[in-house]
């Protein structure tokens, strides 16, 4: 047998996954990753400190599976969108790497839609700028440290930076740097008169060239091998943005389908032949299926909202779950469940890490009193969530016929009460895909194109990807939640002109 490795970087954690040619997952390890917030705001990841988590998690996988590591063949990559990443002269650091969720270039993506820069980008990249994109991060550090451009040799994106390491060649990928206004989407190449639209020309030379997902983008280096336990020589595939991992790995090939994942970010997707220009959806960009692009609707208002909840509002119950061996998501889904949606009024808003509403907006309960507790306010945190998620599939469904199921992984689809809520208030069934990491088993994929195990994507999708359940919409639930639906969209516009009081 042989086997295949995924390495995942999301927002949160750093993974590594083992998978045997059918898609099996032998095991696989995490490593969480410290957020430095010098400012509101600011997100940003020592990148030596990214990389030893990468080794980290890699070499713990391999010895967790117990294989003999050289029957590995192929390496690749996933990665969280958006953000920066950038490496100077002879691999130099030169400023700590940005995660997606970050908003301190908000100002010049206002300064964009007001001056008419929004309408000339789309024209030639077909999405809409947003503040965590590297051409927003990048014209904020022009400003702000400029020595930081100066010294920088290449523009990556995390994936890119962490197979940069790994082989010591510098390559971008098309669907991530597609996906973050860096690529002319008409002409699929980088795009001189774009960038300056930016006023980012002097970047142009920092780009590297660019590469397919499944393409070789070099081997593992001896000094890697030493320390991941990655065997020498073995072919490392490109990768892709995470969005496309996640969807390969649910099975999206073809124009009928719809993809949502629920982690960090809001992920909401389908593919097509052409992108969609009427500026109906936020991002268009490049699938990694070549042929393909990828419609998205995506913004980081998903399940980190109910980890941050976890983390800071039900600590004691964390402890006491641990004493008693039993996972605090048993006790945050019977909390849910025991509450009827008609039965709780409280609404919330889940922008914790930013929003898909406007930059500035927060994370938000509303309608508390004195009668609601913890659970009301859990209950309110998981529809929150699919409400958000929910806007973005509207948007979607502008521009296609509405599909017969929606493929959905990510940390909701663990909770049947979770998935029961999507299905009720998108009033569409859900299919629930096989429990694995599934940034890493995309990985493992396009390794496993690149290595030869498989002829294609769609060779993989048919030996890898597995529905374990499909969950059908409750249709007596559907006034119920199409009520508090518009409720959640009314406080959303009431508190539009409130936002910039909390700049600081």
């Amino acid at each position: 047998m042989r086997y295949l490795v995924g390495i995942d970087n999301g927002g949160t954690f750093s993974k590594a996954a083992i998978f045997d040619e059918d898609g099996k997952q032998i095991a696989v390890a995490r490593v969480s990753m410290t957020t430095i917030t010098p400012k509101p705001g600011y997100t940003e990841r020592d990148m030596d400190e990214l990389w030893e988590g990468n080794v980290q998690a890699v070499r713990t996988a391999i010895k967790k599976s117990g294989i003999d590591p050289k029957d590995i063949v192929g390496v690749s990559f996933s990665g969280h969108g958006k953000g920066l990443y950038l490496v100077g002269e002879d691999g130099k650091l030169v400023y700590n790497g940005i995660v997606s969720t970050d908003t301190r270039a908000w100002k010049y993506v206002e300064q964009w839609e007001n001056d008419g820069t929004k309408e000339k980008v789309f024209e030639k990249s077909c999405q809409t700028i947003l503040a965590c994109q590297p051409v927003s991060l990048l014209a904020w550090l022009k400003e702000n440290e400029p020595d930081v451009l100066k010294h920088t040799k290449y523009i990556f994106s995390v994936k890119d930076y962490i197979r940069y390491r790994m082989t010591g060649e510098a390559y971008g990928e098309y669907t991530d740097f597609s996906g973050g206004n860096l690529l002319n989407l008409k002409t699929k190449s980088y795009d001189k008169e774009l960038l300056a639209l930016f006023g980012l020309e002097e970047v142009f030379d920092k780009l590297p060239p660019l590469k397919r997902s499944s393409d070789i983008c070099g081997y593992i280096t001896k000094e890697v091998s030493e320390k991941t336990l990655l065997p020498e020589g073995i072919p490392v595939a490109a990768g892709m943005f995470d969005v496309n991992a996640c969807g390969i790995a649910s099975g999206l090939c073809n124009e009928e389908q719809m993809c949502m994942i629920a982690g960090t970010w809001s992920i909401n997707e389908f593919i097509r032949k052409e992108p969609v220009l009427n500026g109906t959806v936020a991002l268009n960009s490049m699938f990694c299926i070549p042929g393909y692009f990828l419609v998205e609707e995506s913004s980081p208002t998903s399940a980190g909202n109910m980890e941050w909840f976890i983390q800071n509002l039900m600590s004691a119950e964390k402890k006491e779950a641990e004493e008693k061996g039993i996972s605090i998501y048993d006790l945050t889904n019977e909390w849910v469940g025991a509450i009827e949606p008609q039965d709780n009024h409280v609404i919330f808003l889940p922008f914790l890490n930013g929003s898909n509403e406007d930059a500035l907006a927060k994370g938000t309960f509303v309608g508390l009193t004195a009668y609601h507790t913890k659970k009301h306010m859990l209950r309110a945190v998981y529809e929150g969530i699919v409400f958000s998620h929910a806007v973005h599939i509207k948007r979607l469904l502008r521009n296609r016929k509405k599909p017969k199921s929606i493929s959905f992984s990510g940390g909701a689809a663990k909770s049947d009460v979770w998935v029961q809520m999507f299905a009720d208030v998108l009033q569409i069934p859900i299919d629930v895909i096989e429990e694995k990491e599934q940034g890493a088993q995309g990985a493992a994929m396009v390794a496993g194109i690149a290595s030869g195990i498989y002829q294609n994507y769609d060779d993989a999708i048919a030996r890898t990807v597995k529905i374990t359940k499909t969950v059908m919409p409750r249709r007596e639930y559907k006034e119920i939640y199409e009520e508090k639906y518009q409720t959640y969209r009314s406080i959303i516009e009431g508190l539009s002109k409130v936002w910039k009081r909390f700049e600081n």
